[in-house]
């Protein structure tokens, strides 16, 4: 019997039966005209799902995404784009806060623009995170403190007519170019429909940190008038669960971070944009600590998938729930048995040597 403990989860009945509108069209047309365009892969890992007692594992692989390591250019691009398409012609500086992925999208976007950039690092993202942002061609700022500082150090500098703030988390007052971000991320979904060729998933477990890509997720998923849907679940780091806090809760908390090295999770408060669909749409949330998550980046590699810490969480919390005390239950909860088709979303490659 395994003596692992019981994880930091939630779990929430009703999720499966809420329903929202759907994504905007036009998204998956963009993406699909740009240059470096490709659905990225979705590779079945047989070996996942034996270990996990499930029918079938896949892993949405965004170590390659336009030319960059994350999924997180799919919404920078078309936030960008939609961005530009307002204003009249002329000289702008973007601007954004980043735990690394974010702010090199927004770097890169810029660039291909003709525009500039300024990006603020809170603590903890690495020499190299910074140096891929420097090397897009953006001003970078390092900030002493944690991510909420940084963002909203980014949201006074861009407090100007030649400046944007183009940022993945929303308050009240700022969720229009929040909202076109988490549009971006539609052309994931719609992706992972056409490479299941009609299976439909049992289980999505999708990473958070402010939670715009889970909200992308619950909007495609809750979004459909019929079918059986799935599941979603998503993961965070212990030291940075402001999401699981929030679900607790009843309504949207900060906490204080702490180090993690699934540091692009590193987030103390839910966007505001995000939270209803979390909180409607989630039927799950799952904490997990770095061990679990470098151990599950170790194990993907061995796969064939390139992940990094953040990217590999979602195998990290599927593991979280379906191994250890309580696994049955929790199983129960979720309506998986031994013939369940899960989908892990591995949101970024592994860093570079």
């Amino acid at each position: 019997m395994s003596t692992n403990p019981s994880p930091l989860w939630r779990v929430r009945s009703g999720a499966r039966s809420w329903r929202c509108a759907p994504a905007p069209a036009g998204v998956r047309a963009f993406h699909s005209a740009l240059p470096d365009y490709a659905p990225t892969p979705l590779p079945e890992l047989p070996s996942l799902a034996a270990e996990l007692a499930v029918g079938r594992v896949f892993v949405k692989d965004e170590s390659s995404r336009l030319g960059l390591p994350a999924f997180k250019a799919l919404g920078a691009f078309w936030a960008v784009h939609r961005v530009l398409a307002e204003r009249e012609p002329g000289p702008v500086t973007l601007v954004t806060a980043t735990d690394g992925n974010h702010g090199r999208a927004v770097a890169r976007a810029a660039r291909l623009a003709g525009q500039g950039a300024h990006v603020f690092v809170p603590r903890g993202v690495s020499a190299q995170a910074v140096a891929a942002i420097a090397a897009e061609g953006a001003k970078v700022t390092e900030v002493s403190g944690p991510y909420d500082e940084a963002v909203r150090l980014a949201a006074e500098a861009a407090d100007g007519p030649d400046s944007i703030l183009v940022q993945d988390t929303a308050w009240p007052g700022y969720e229009e170019i929040p909202g076109w971000i988490v549009e971006g991320y539609a052309t994931l979904c719609a992706e992972i429909d056409e490479q299941l060729e009609g299976i439909g998933p049992d289980l999505v477990c999708v990473p958070v940190g402010v939670g715009s890509l889970a909200q992308a997720v619950v909007t495609h998923y809750r979004s459909r008038p019929a079918g059986q849907p799935p599941a979603l679940l998503s993961v965070e780091p212990e030291t940075a669960a402001c999401v699981l806090a929030s679900l607790a809760a009843g309504a949207p908390v900060s906490v204080t971070t702490g180090d993690t090295v699934m540091a692009g999770l590193n987030c103390g408060t839910p966007s505001s944009l995000a939270w209803p669909y979390l909180y409607g749409g989630l039927d799950a949330a799952v904490a997990v600590p770095d061990a679990a998550s470098v151990r599950a980046a170790a194990d993907l590699a061995a796969l064939g998938v390139s992940s990094g810490p953040c990217g590999a969480a979602s195998l990290a919390g599927l593991r979280a729930v379906l191994t250890g005390a309580g696994a049955e239950e929790r199983r129960t909860a979720l309506g998986l048995d031994a013939a369940s088709v899960v989908v892990l979303l591995s949101t970024e490659g592994a860093p570079a040597c």
